[in-house]
């Protein structure tokens, strides 16, 4: 015992002489927090991990969902066609995201950045590991490689979800083509003009840099720099338009550009005349079941963070569906003296298109009265609406996801009322550094979701007219009537779904 108390008075001897000697050395080795500038934010692996499943379960809904859900409802000969379109797109669109599609959807596009992004990333040039890109909270970043992939999946679902409006009839080759200059010329974008900003934490940097501002020219400095930071984004960001996960650019987009298709390629030989019922239900309800599993990452992903904004976006796509399903199921009961399968799961779809501009923004009961109308309004548009205008959109694209899209954005100005238990509409200035509820006027919000619905219905529908007449000029859009009877199984491929 003895030597140990030499020792330690030994050691408390010599650190005093040393601080006698060097009196810095008593100091605090970490210099005053306002001296240092602040850390970049690094991802949190929890955020990360999360976002990494979430776009996995992205992919989920493409491959195999969709396939799988579209497959089923076609006929038997065209049932490997189904699976081959939607496979096909989704390895296509995959490359041409990371060729220039990522760069044209969320980089300044310069003179058009109101409508699109430039090519500064094409190829990922300058993307690596330790890039990151912002989220909707301050201080909270992800890694761009995530990002990357997450909105690829978007990307690729989307024009998968057109073909089912013209299934059965429409050439493999004309389909790709067509595919290859939607993404470019319409996807993208409505992707920049929705979903392009700066982030929290530039909008809260040149926030906080106004506000410290004390002369004139000082300030009119700070708020020029807070109009460019402001003006640096899409222009239905900028218009004020609230989509959480796309209503606009995915369902309303796809929607309208599928109901433009099967007017263009007329009906289904044999169509109002011919049994056309889907051959396989047990396959579509497969692949339902497996869209509302991944659309948990297309909703509560699209918070890019976890934390309670992700939590309220799952809850509300559980709800929400629910509630559509059963709306369908019964009020398809009502009418037609029986509660079909296929009803339901239509109804389950209608209720996952109707949340996701939502998702994040409306509360759970108006989820579920979102998901109650949807179901409803869904179904007439699929049955009377349909029957009596006489269209033939094979498995229902537009009564599903453009009309429920339409009736989930209009909602969403509604829904995010915080008496109405919404979030409220962000705002990121007010206190800067921090996310607090801004002003909202239900009347006004409104009408910029009208009008963010207008523009995606006018360039989706106009565009994809246009790029259909240039294919149809050049290749043609539709088999010939001994291939569409053959069946696009064999005629286009080669090959059958079952052989037996």
């Amino acid at each position: 015992m003895k030597l140990r108390h030499l020792l330690a008075l030994g050691l408390g001897g010599a650190t005093f002489a040393l601080l006698l000697a060097e009196p810095s050395l008593a100091q605090s080795p970490v210099p005053e927090a306002a001296a240092v500038p602040a850390a970049a934010p690094v991802p949190a692996k929890g955020d990360t991990a999360w976002m990494l499943i979430a776009t996995a379960l992205v992919l989920l809904m493409t491959v195999p969902g969709l396939a799988l859900f579209y497959g089923g409802l076609v006929r038997t000969k065209n049932m490997l066609s189904v699976l081959t379109q939607v496979f096909a797109i989704a390895c296509i669109v995959c490359l041409i995201w990371v060729f220039y599609g990522y760069s044209l959807a969320f980089t300044n596009g310069g003179g058009l950045n109101d409508f699109v992004g430039g090519f500064s990333k094409a190829f990922l040039k300058g993307v690596d590991p330790n890039s990151t890109v912002a989220t909707f909270s301050n201080g909270v970043v992800i890694p761009e490689y995530v990002y990357i992939c997450f909105q690829m999946t978007f990307a690729m679902i989307t024009p998968a979800l057109i073909v089912g409006a013209f299934a059965e009839r429409m050439k493999f080759s004309a389909l790709i083509v067509f595919t290859i200059l939607w993404v470019t010329l319409i996807y993208f974008p409505m992707a920049h003009m929705v979903w392009y900003w700066g982030g929290p934490d530039v909008v809260g940097n040149a926030a906080k840099a106004l506000a410290a501002a004390t002369d004139e020219a000082s300030k009119k400095a700070a708020q020029d720099a807070l109009d460019a930071v402001n003006a640096d984004a899409g222009f239905l960001f900028k218009m004020g338009a609230l989509d959480f996960a796309g209503g606009t650019v995915v369902h309303i987009n796809a929607g309208i550009a599928g109901f433009v298709g099967c007017l263009m390629m007329g009906k289904r030989i044999g169509y109002g005349r011919d049994l056309l019922a889907p051959h396989s239900l047990t396959m579509t309800a497969i692949g339902a079941s497996l869209l509302w599993v991944g659309w948990f990452g297309f909703n509560a992903g699209s918070n890019l963070e976890a934390n309670g904004s992700t939590a309220l976006a799952m809850i509300n796509t559980f709800v929400a569906t629910a509630a559509a399903a059963v709306s369908w199921l019964f009020v398809e009961w009502a009418l037609k003296g029986k509660p079909s399968l296929l009803g339901m799961l239509s109804g389950a779809v209608a209720g996952l298109v109707a949340v996701t501009p939502a998702a994040g923004f409306a509360g759970p009961m108006g989820s579920i009265v979102l998901g109650l109308v949807a179901g409803a309004v869904c179904f007439i548009m699929c049955s009377t609406v349909k029957n009596a205008l006489g269209y033939d959109d094979s498995l229902d694209v537009f009564g599903v996801h453009c009309i429920g899209g339409i009736l989930g954005a209009l909602a969403t100005g509604i829904l995010v009322s915080p008496a109405l238990g919404g979030v409220g509409i962000p705002d990121y200035t007010t206190k800067p550094g921090e996310l607090v509820v801004g002003a909202y006027d239900m009347t006004a919000q409104l009408i910029i979701q009208a009008k963010a619905v207008g523009l995606t219905l006018l360039l989706s529908g106009i565009g994809s007219a246009i790029l259909f007449k240039l294919v149809d000029l050049t290749i043609g859009l539709r088999v010939t009537q001994e291939e569409e009877r053959e069946g696009l199984d064999i005629a286009d491929h080669g090959e059958r779904a079952y052989n037996y």
